[in-house]
Order: structure tokens, then C-alpha cells, then sequence
């Protein structure tokens, strides 16, 4: 990663900041110069990954009462400002058909995916960026497009989290914008058991052979926080590998087929 994004003496916080997606977007953030507040449910991590990033860090759940507001004034305290949001923090829980989906782990699901990244959005707004402006990206999914099994309740969450994310850019301009990047499957802890047992297979499918890594997420979000997209706001931006085309590659002949 470069400093060649304009974000040197700006604030950055970043949710579920110290491992995958969250914590390679919290190192490219600070390599282009912002100075980082990391959120997380680990103690330990969180200080590790504050450490590491000469920034700061608040341990806990992004649905705790509270701790949408404990974390902006931490940013706010420590560095005077906050200019960048990185609504990252989620969970995929409960994972299976809906018809048994525990009431209460549902309701979590969207207290996390959804309610918390509004909530950490109206703390950043009206302690700083309703005045001096900034850029808010969520962390969506490509699969908020189109259903599967055993996914319904993160869809479904990440879902609301897109249209949540369109409402906010149509509010919050001119002064803030407010975009989501998309993943595809990426290398990382939280979507191991989908990857890990035919990473081979799947990546065979896609047009660009193999499954994401978080770096190629963080690239997506730091271009989206930069300067650079100051024209973009309400938008999704895919960085699936080419999943959702990846039907045109079953079509392909095979190497050395032609007509006969």
C-alpha cells in the first residue's frame, strides 16, 4: 500500500479491525497515512492490533449498549477527529435453514450487521462528520444479491445492510460519502468452513482462479475512503473474483476443442 491516497493526518475507526477483511483495511489505512482506532470482541487482539498500528483500540461487541459511543469518544479523544468509518464487524450466525433459526440469534444477527453499523454511523456524524464531512464504507456481501443454503439469516441481514447503506448516502451528502464494498469468498477465519474443504474447485469456476484474499478487499475500501472516489457515494462496489459471471466461463470450450 502507497500514501497516495490523501489520508495522512486523518482518523480512521474500523470495526472487527484485527483480523481478515478488518485488519488488513486497518493496515492499509494506516499506510496511507490515517491514524487508526481499531473495534473487536478480543481483549488481547484488540491491543496487539493497536500496538501494531501505533493507534488505538476498544474491546467489545459493536451491539453492546454503548460501545458505538465509547468508541467514537475513544477516536475522537485520541486523535481530535474522525474522518473515515469502516463498518466491518459482523457474524454469520445462525448458520442453517431459517425454519430453525433461534429467535434470539437472530435478532443478534441484525443487531450486529445491521443496527450497529447505523448506530456507529450516528455517533461519527454527529461528533464530527456532520461539520467537517467524511467517508463511511460498509463491508456487504455479494451473496446479498441471491439466496443459498444454509445463509438465509446473513443474506438476509447483509441485505438490509446494503439498502441501509443507500438510504445513508441519499441523507448524509453532500458532506458524507456513504458506500459498501461487496465480497466474494475470501480467505478468512469467519468463511473457513466454506472455502477451506474445495478452495480448489471454487476457484476453478472463477473467471480470475482463485478465491479473494483480505488484501484485495482493503484496496476496494481505502480507494472508496480516499479522495480519489470523491464523485461516489451509493454505490456497491463487487470484489468477488467474478463470481456473479462466472456461468459465461461453463460455456468456454475446453482447450483444443473446435469444430471438427
Amino acid at each position: 500500500m502507497t500514501s497516495s491516497y490523501g489520508l495522512r493526518g486523518r482518523a480512521a475507526l474500523v470495526t472487527g479491525g484485527t483480523r481478515g477483511i478488518g485488519w488488513a483495511v486497518a493496515r492499509a489505512l494506516r499506510d496511507a497515512g490515517a491514524r487508526v482506532c481499531v473495534s473487536a470482541r478480543d481483549p488481547d487482539e484488540v491491543r496487539r492490533a493497536g500496538a501494531e498500528l501505533g493507534g488505538v483500540g476498544l474491546a467489545g461487541s459493536v451491539a453492546d449498549p454503548g460501545h458505538p459511543e465509547a468508541l467514537t469518544d475513544l477516536c475522537l479523544r485520541s486523535f481530535g477527529r474522525l474522518d473515515v468509518l469502516v463498518n466491518n464487524a459482523a457474524t454469520n450466525q445462525p448458520y442453517g435453514p431459517l425454519m430453525d433459526a433461534d429467535p434470539d440469534v437472530w435478532r443478534e444477527a441484525f443487531a450486529v450487521n445491521v443496527e450497529a453499523p447505523l448506530r456507529l454511523v450516528q455517533c461519527a456524524w454527529h461528533g464530527w462528520m456532520r461539520e467537517h464531512g467524511g467517508a463511511v464504507v460498509t463491508v456487504c456481501t455479494e451473496g446479498a444479491g441471491h439466496v443459498g443454503p444454509g445463509v438465509g439469516a446473513y443474506g438476509t441481514s447483509k441485505a438490509a445492510l446494503l439498502h441501509l447503506t443507500q438510504q445513508l448516502a441519499g441523507e448524509l451528502g453532500p458532506g458524507v460519502r456513504v458506500n459498501s464494498v461487496s465480497p466474494g469468498l475470501v480467505r478468512t477465519e469467519m468463511a473457513r468452513f466454506v472455502w477451506e474443504p474445495g478452495e480448489r474447485d471454487i476457484a476453478r469456476e472463477l473467471p480470475l482462479e482463485r478465491i479473494g484474499e483480505p488484501q484485495d478487499v482493503a484496496r476496494a475500501v481505502l480507494w472508496l475512503c480516499s479522495d480519489e472516489a470523491r464523485w461516489i457515494t451509493g454505490a456497491d462496489l463487487l470484489v468477488d473474483g467474478g463470481t456473479r459471471v462466472r456461468a459465461a466461463r461453463a460455456a468456454r470450450p475446453e482447450p483444443g476443442a473446435g469444430p471438427g
